[in-house]
């Protein structure tokens, strides 16, 4: 029989309806039940794509005997850890004070007033790993409720107020001025923490850090650094090369498990893929390197592939696991490609690493699987077999189409197709940044129409009417429900910013705007800074306010980021005001761990480098309008805007007002706090502005 969770749009929730566990979702009934009947409960947090969520799932949740247990003794919740960022960032921070590390499952026991007294993650079905069983802790936390009651609820407020100072690394005194001293300490920090070898930073298992190479691209292209080059370089060829990138089908899995890039944690996430799309982009605008194009495309033609919904929103992730194995869909036998590639076999497993023995073990699969990794380049391939490397490049080429068309008839990993506008916030921007690459050809049109049918669908279907209409969190099945979180907010600000300045289509930039002046209103903290829910959201044991840089960009550090931008195309000192104090408050955090807080660090770059504005007044379909709009795109130019209209034409952006064309000639004026040097209708001039 169904439980609770059967009315639920979440595919994470949903894959939990069928349970012999008396599931609700987070709200009033449960926990008002906890409440009427005495109970604790306890709460798991987990989202579709997750292994070990599975493995407990089938483990526990789905055994007669363990969810009787529960049943009984608690009222049991289960959240999707992507549609409620509040809820687990709270838990989280809970389970990491109480045990030292966290990760999902997370499994967590509460009051019925929702403080947590006792916590963890995954918990096996019998006592390995150093854990106990699941039954046991089940058991033992029941027994302390029963009898030794004070002693949990001392514990339990004792959390909350933990909960109130965790994540608070914002300094006391903000009358400390912004200061290049701060980005060179984080810089140098980086480079202490790099790992010379395999690239990266830290061990296995080994995440990519898009905010950290965003970083540092800001820095080499103020300082030309030969250090700096190389620790991007080194990192972003290793992560292509690697097993972590898709090398048949695009895109990047979630993390390398080992130290090398090689055997990924399969499912794949979009949040990773809209930050790494644009760091390859801005790479290859930066240095000049084809593979990272190669690989930005690759990432774009896959989500446009595989991820993006008819009605033009971006699906949220791809499972690890498909037929009950992780991996599976991804890996390879040496015989499985020798069947499909014939005598190319050789060439083919020699470049990818393939090997009879195999680089990868699944303990539900059998052995001699592997990862395709770039294991040699063309050039080595090409000696070894006396052909060239463009002859070597077009058979690899002809042999991964023919592997991709093979695995297209495998059972796929199921896609969890639910839209978070955050995440979309970010593939947007993507997207847009992409679309105005001329170097793409006709890519770049249809990145375009992705990115505009997207912004559509944001602004349509993920707010409530207007006016006063909200942006809200989740949408799924053609239903959006859910208030819309600071980080919500802050991404597809960024998005439409970036699509604004691709399209030049103001009702983006309004868009924007509008959105931004309602962040402030709904979520601003009088001391600094914004909560992470507006003001009218639903009282928890603590208003959360996330600091910290992690898989995603903090809420605070992009919407620093994005009032930055907005300032640049308008000079409202509101937005200027707002970031500026939030930036002042995180110096020390950005020096001290700048791997924790790269996005703040590339707010701060854009705050301290002297935004350049550039406003163009004139047709830009003319030859004279196009090539002073190329000029001023030319080359990776992070710390710029560029605004763009005709000149007789009412704009909503104070940058353009009062910049008229000079003989009728598409201008452009290239500006600092909205005071312009002289207007140029030259290419040449303007890029000498420019410099």
């Amino acid at each position: 029989m169904p439980n609770r969770l059967m009315d639920e749009t979440s595919l994470y929730l949903l894959q939990h309806a069928h349970n012999p566990v008396a599931w609700y979702p987070w709200g009033g009934e449960a926990l008002s039940r906890a409440r009427d009947e005495d109970k604790p409960i306890f709460l798991s947090i987990g989202y579709a794509a997750c292994h070990w969520c599975h493995v407990m799932a089938h483990e526990s949740f789905e055994d007669g005997t363990t969810a009787a247990v529960m049943n009984e003794l608690f009222v049991n919740i289960k959240v999707d850890r992507e549609e409620r960022p509040d809820l687990d960032s709270i838990y989280m921070d809970a389970v990491v004070g109480m045990t030292g590390r966290g990760g999902w499952p997370m499994s967590v026991f509460l009051t019925p007033d929702g403080k947590p007294f006792h916590g963890g993650t995954y918990f096996p079905p019998t006592p390995r790993y150093g854990m106990p069983s699941f039954r046991h802790v089940l058991e033992s936390v029941a027994a302390a409720w029963r009898d030794r009651r004070a002693e949990v609820l001392e514990n339990g407020d004792g959390l909350v107020g933990y909960l109130k100072r965790a994540g608070d690394f914002a300094e006391k005194d903000g009358s400390r001025s912004l200061s290049t001293v701060t980005l060179d300490e984080a810089e140098r920090e980086i480079g202490r923490g790099f790992d010379g070898v395999n690239g990266g930073w830290g061990d296995a298992p080994k995440f990519p850090q898009p905010m950290t190479l965003e970083f540092l691209l800001r820095r080499h292209a103020r300082t030309g650094d030969a250090k700096l080059r190389a620790m991007i370089d080194r990192t972003l060829v290793a992560m292509a090369r690697g097993g972590m990138y898709d090398q048949l089908g695009g895109g990047f899995h979630r993390y390398s498990t080992d130290a090398r890039w090689l055997v990924p944690h399969f499912e794949k996430m979009l949040y990773d893929n809209g930050q790494l799309a644009r760091v390859y982009l801005h790479a290859w605008q930066a240095l000049g390197d084809p593979l990272y194009r190669r690989i930005a495309t690759g990432i774009l033609d896959y989500v446009a592939r595989e991820m993006t919904l008819a009605e033009g929103g971006f699906c949220s992730t791809q499972d690890a696991d498909s037929e009950g194995a992780e991996g599976k869909f991804f890996a390879w036998t040496a015989d499985e490609i020798r069947s499909i590639l014939g005598d190319d076999a050789k060439l083919f497993n020699d470049g990818f690493g393939v090997t009879a023995g195999g680089n990868f073990t699944e303990g539900r699969l059998p052995p001699g699987r592997n990862i395709l990794n770039a294991a040699k380049d063309a050039e080595g391939i090409a000696a070894a077999n006396g052909l060239t490397p463009g002859a070597v490049e077009a058979k690899l080429d002809a042999a991964r189409r023919a592997l991709f068309a093979a695995r297209e008839s495998r059972v796929k990993p199921d896609r969890d197709d639910k839209v978070l506008s955050a995440w979309n916030g970010l593939m947007l921007a993507a997207f847009s940044e992409a679309a105005r690459d001329e170097s793409l050809g006709t890519k770049a049109a249809t990145y375009l129409a992705i990115a505009e049918r997207n912004a559509e669908f944001l602004l349509r279907e993920m707010r409530t009417p207007a006016p006063g209409g909200r942006l809200l969190r989740v949408w799924k099945d053609g239903r959006a429900r859910l208030n819309a979180y600071l980080e919500d907010h802050a991404g597809v600000i960024e998005g439409l910013i970036e699509l604004y300045q691709t399209t030049f289509d103001e009702r983006w930039f309004v868009a924007a705007r509008e959105l931004a002046d309602s962040m402030i209103a709904r979520f601003a903290d009088p001391a600094g800074g914004f909560f992470d829910t507006s003001d009218d959201h639903e009282a928890l044991v603590t208003r959360p306010k996330d600091l910290r840089d992690n898989a995603v960009p903090s809420g605070n550090a992009q919407a620093a980021t994005v009032l930055l931008k907005l300032h640049a195309f308008t000079g409202d000192d509101t937005y200027y005001r707002q970031a500026e104090s939030m930036l002042r408050l995180m110096q020390g955090a950005m020096a001290r761990t700048p791997t924790g807080f790269s996005q703040w660090l590339c707010a701060l770059d854009f705050a301290l480098g002297g935004p350049r504005e550039i406003a163009i007044s004139g047709d830009l379909r003319t030859v004279e309008g196009r090539a002073l709009l190329a000029a001023a795109r030319d080359g990776y130019r992070p710390n710029q805007v560029i605004a763009a209209a005709l000149p007789d034409r009412a704009s909503a952006i104070p940058l353009l007002l009062d910049r008229p064309a000079i003989g009728g000639r598409a201008t452009a004026y290239v500006c600092r706090d909205l005071a312009c040097q002289k207007p140029v209708t030259e290419p040449g001039e303007l890029l000498a502005q420019m410099q």
